[in-house]
């Protein structure tokens, strides 16, 4: 249930952030390049990790506070590896960088794009960094989860007919099913770290004009009159990220109608999203496809 306090939140509540390091994967543009913006302004320290360090340059000229930006492209194992390398120390990561309804495509280890990006590649970053992170991991997965589906038999879609909606749905409902069972393993260490989950609702990025097909056209019209802005769009990631009252294991987004719209709240999941024995089951899978294990 929503808190009085999450209803009525916004950037201007977050707390100082002085002294804290903050990693915001995508951050160059959209719900990144905002949350990696208010986060500085809150005195963080923030690391913007971006596939194209250029859009990330650009990006981090226009915040005030100190960031800094470093290569990331989760589509490839090697690249996360050596992100990974190069931190030493972090309070928060922002597992928020994604790709949506793209037609089939492969990363440079082979996996489905949208499943290899938006889980895959979260997952080993988190797993390589969670050894030096000391407060909270933010996994940032969407409403489509709701029609998301988990082929444990054929993750990466390469004996099904390729869907480019169901590979988005799987990736997000992947994201939620990771965030879960990362923080009851947290639990069982009884670790200071908390895992929790958001999403931004219906939120104007450029991430929906990119499916390269005809839909771009569809859903820039929805971005221009129907979603809400990408300022509004990161508030549930920034109240997962900051807030002292957010909850290990909790998924935050929109309070307005249909998650669509408004403040963050805490929000709920369809059961596949809660399902033990397949995030177990996944949780296996992504180690084995990325050859990283988490310490817990």
């Amino acid at each position: 249930m929503p808190t009085t306090h999450a209803s009525r939140w916004t950037a201007a509540d977050i707390p100082d952030q002085s002294g804290r390091t903050i990693i915001v994967t995508g951050a160059n543009s959209g719900l990144g390049e905002v949350t990696a913006r208010e986060l500085a302004r809150a005195g963080a320290s923030v690391i913007l990790a971006c596939r194209n360090v250029d859009k990330g340059a650009a990006a981090a000229a226009g915040m005030r506070g100190e960031v800094e930006v470093r290569a990331l492209d989760l589509a490839d194992l090697a690249s996360v590896r050596r992100f990974a390398e190069t931190v030493e120390h972090a309070d928060v990561l922002v597992n928020n960088a994604g790709v949506m309804a793209l037609p089939l495509k492969r990363t440079a280890d082979g996996f489905e794009m949208q499943f290899g990006t938006n889980h895959l590649g979260h997952f080993a970053l988190t797993g390589l960094l969670l050894p030096v992170l000391t407060d909270r991991v933010v996994t940032v997965s969407s409403g489509a989860h709701r029609v998301g589906r988990i082929d444990l038999e054929d993750l990466n879609w390469q004996q099904r007919r390729y869907s480019r909606w169901g590979a988005y749905g799987q990736s997000k409902l992947a994201n939620l099913l990771f965030a879960f069972e990362l923080q009851r393993r947290l639990d069982l260490v009884h670790s200071p770290v908390r895992s929790l989950a958001a999403h931004p609702g219906y939120a104007a990025t450029e991430l929906q004009t990119r499916t390269e097909s005809w839909q771009d056209r569809i859903m820039a019209f929805g971005n221009r009159y129907l979603a809400q802005s990408a300022e509004m769009g990161a508030l549930g990631s920034l109240y997962a990220a900051t807030a002292p009252d957010a909850e290990g294991g909790g998924y935050y987004g929109p309070a307005g109608l249909f998650e669509m719209r408004g403040a963050p709240h805490r929000v709920g999941t369809t059961k596949a999203a809660r399902d033990v024995g397949v995030a177990r089951a996944l949780w296996s899978a992504s180690e084995r496809l990325t050859g990283v294990t988490f310490p817990v």
